[in-house]
């Protein structure tokens, strides 16, 4: 069995005070059913594991009637950092399940063709995540103000989501981080500390992430391409 872990329990600070991010309309859909939608509709994934802030359980249950979600999930709560969420997730996956594929909610243009992709390289390698090679020139600063080098962006990636693994592995990889007390940012990070390898899965079309109030305009228009 093949499960996603779509961590949904962020409050969005960045977007304001008041906007929960994950319910912004989004061509006239919440961001996070965009995401969700993806996954239910994906032939490689047979449930789908959300986690969420506690008390928005008739919400998300609400959008699954609504947009007619009709694979198998569950609702379970977030920690108090993203790495916490994880684990909860992970925690609720079905004992069967081999391959998981962890995807920020945040992220709606994921491709159907991507998390297929992810997955067959976490059944090979082990671990995998979508990545796109760096563009930009990326210089370094000590304190913000002034250049002190520029990086060789030949061998940088950023990488996004879906990060996706076979279980025991990222299991293994998180019981690491939380036996250290360390603060991870993503779950590669985490593989690395156990040395495993991470296959970089190459994101063929824009996958951005919303952050920022900025980046609506560019999603909405990815999702009206797409017929979203």
């Amino acid at each position: 069995m093949t499960s996603a872990v779509i961590v949904a329990a962020g409050k969005g600070t960045r977007m304001g005070a008041s906007v929960d991010k994950l319910f912004l309309q989004l061509n006239g859909c919440p961001l996070v059913a965009h995401t969700w939608k993806r996954f239910d509709r994906s032939a490689a994934i047979d449930e789908i594991i959300l986690v969420i802030r506690d008390g928005m359980q008739s919400s998300f249950q609400e959008l699954a009637s609504t947009f007619a979600l009709n694979k198998p999930y569950r609702l379970v709560p977030g920690g108090k950092e993203r790495q916490d969420s994880v684990w909860n997730g992970l925690e609720a996956l079905a004992s069967d399940c081999q391959i998981v594929a962890i995807q920020d909610a945040a992220r709606p243009c994921t491709s159907e063709a991507l998390i297929a992709a992810t997955i067959e390289a976490a059944k090979q390698v082990g671990a995998a995540v979508a990545a796109q090679p760096v563009t930009d020139t990326i210089k370094e600063s000590a304190d913000g103000k002034l250049i002190e080098r520029t990086i060789d962006r030949s061998r940088l990636y950023s990488v996004q989501t879906p990060q996706t693994f076979r279980v025991e592995i990222i299991h293994r990889a998180l019981t690491e981080v939380r036996s250290r007390g360390l603060l991870v940012t993503d779950d590669t990070a985490a593989c690395e500390l156990i040395h495993q390898p991470v296959q970089l899965v190459l994101s063929a079309e824009p996958n951005p992430k919303i952050t920022r109030p900025d980046d609506i305009p560019y999603v909405e228009h990815l999702l009206r391409r797409e017929g979203h």
